[in-house]
């Protein structure tokens, strides 16, 4: 067979072929070998190979039956274009269709096998684009580009998942925790991750940056430094403008990937699935389908201190399957020095301490119902000053005027405690349930002691007035 053009569906052919071949060609593995592993027979294997050396990859295409009929153009295309409709409809009812057409039209009736070669023929790419759609076309054969960082620290990837594992929050409630996740694209080590309660917020991916750029007391954690490229979604998070700031701040090149194509971060979804898959299994209330294994037992705290364990003992140290190295060996190279922030202080306003306006008065700073002092305060009474605070912790709060730092305020009736900002939300909500609950026993009993006033007759129902067409103005 001389060298022809293929069509898609040889060429499909011709290189499913190849591929079997392949071990004995680029590899010097023997025929036989290639055969029995490949399920064909050994004078098969050899009539293709001897194709293949004669004519190249055209010798292994499958050549068509010649047959005494041939299909009228029109009906092939007429088959062609059913094959390619939406929802595509089987070969007995395309068959069924141009039976009737090629009938009406004298034209040879096909068989089934022909209609089934035509449809067999068509592109794989045409029919995938047909029946699935551009977003289902560009996942299966969009050329993609991968983007991969040269060394450490040059790109990390951010994001958020919901593990299946079910803990107990502070009140004893099951309830699954969200993972945010900082990942090294270079060595796919875990910088820094942060575990919370409620839904992924900037605080959570603030919290999750501090650990990543920071030093760990631990020694076997290494990973640290500010990144020059930070890759992340389009969640509402990514895009705030707190973390515009932060990246502005610390020279941080901050890229988003392109809506509805998760393709850029596969490297991070491959971790979550090492999650799952591994360490989730083990834990007390893991959720296989949505449902319980077994009973929740673990806090945040608890579950903290697996996943910490999980990261840096067993992930980091075994040889990640696609770069033949260990994210720990990887990531410390052969010695560098990571870029950190000046100190852990200047750190914190950037990323956890969340700004607001206040005014000083004479008792102080008001802010969530504390007053925060500090003897400096006194040369700025009735002025406008700019608060910092941790969510976290909110007994101090660091003062600032016109962009200048003045002092770290505190509360003096809780200075020996730390009270996070949920803590003073939860005592709000304690109180107003007391107040409604005051208020109810004193309705309550009005409605003991006072008899309910007897209903008034029902009035005559007024006859419906008739609305007036004419549109007038109240100037009028």
């Amino acid at each position: 067979m001389a060298a022809v053009e293929l069509t898609p569906a040889q060429r499909t052919e011709a290189m499913r072929r190849y591929r079997m071949l392949e071990p004995h060609l680029t590899g010097g593995v023997p025929l036989t070998q290639v055969a029995r592993e490949a399920g064909i027979g050994e004078r098969t294997a050899r009539r293709w190979l001897a194709h293949y050396r004669a004519h190249g990859l055209s010798g292994l295409a499958r050549t068509p039956r010649r047959t005494g009929r041939t299909t009228h153009p029109e009906l092939v295309q007429l088959i062609e274009g059913l094959a390619l409709t939406r929802p595509p409809p089987s070969i007995a009812a395309i068959h069924r269709r141009v039976s009737t057409v090629a009938d009406h039209q004298k034209w040879p009736v096909p068989s089934y096998s022909t209609v089934y070669a035509i449809v067999r023929g068509l592109d794989p790419e045409l029919l995938t684009l047909a029946h699935d759609g551009t977003a289902g076309w560009r996942d299966r054969y969009e050329l993609v580009y991968r983007r991969t960082a040269d060394a450490p620290n040059r790109m990390w990837q951010i994001d958020h998942t919901l593990l299946d594992v079910l803990v107990l929050d502070p009140a004893g409630t099951p309830v699954r925790p969200w993972l945010t996740v900082v990942l090294d694209d270079h060595s796919r080590a875990v910088p820094g991750y942060s575990i919370t309660l409620g839904a992924p917020s900037t605080l959570g991916t603030s919290l999750a940056l501090r650990q990543a750029i920071w030093t760990k007391a631990d020694p076997s954690w290494p990973m640290c430094g500010i990144p020059e490229i930070l890759y992340a979604d389009h969640g509402s998070d990514f895009i705030s403008d707190h973390l515009r700031q932060v990246a502005a701040d610390l020279k941080i090149t901050l890229i988003h990937s392109t809506v509805a194509r998760p393709q850029g971060r596969g490297k991070i979804e491959r971790f979550f699935g090492t999650l799952t898959g591994e360490l989730l299994p083990e834990l007390p209330g893991h959720l296989d389908h949505g449902r319980p294994v077994t009973e929740p037992a673990l806090s945040v705290t608890d579950l903290d201190y697996r996943m910490r364990g999980f990261i840096i003992e067993q992930y980091h140290q075994r040889p990640h399957r696609e770069t033949g190295e260990s994210p720990h060996r990887r990531w410390l190279a052969d010695g560098w020095l990571p870029q950190l922030p000046e100190n852990i202080e200047a750190l914190d306003l950037l990323l956890v301490q969340v700004a607001t306006g206040r005014i000083v008065h004479r008792d102080g700073i008001h802010f969530q119902g504390l007053r925060y002092l500090d003897p400096v305060l006194a040369a700025y009474v009735r002025e406008p000053v700019t608060i910092r605070y941790d969510p976290r912790d909110i007994t101090a709060i660091r003062v600032f005027h016109h962009d200048r730092y003045l002092c770290t305020a505190i509360s003096p009736e809780h200075s020996g405690r730390t009270i996070s900002l949920k803590d003073i939300d939860t005592a709000r909500r304690a109180h107003r349930r007391r107040l409604r609950s005051q208020i109810h026993e004193r309705i309550q009993l009005v409605t003991d002691y006072l008899p309910t006033p007897a209903a008034p007759p029902a009035a005559e129902p007024a006859p419906p007035r008739r609305r007036s067409t004419l549109r007038t103005y109240r100037e009028d």
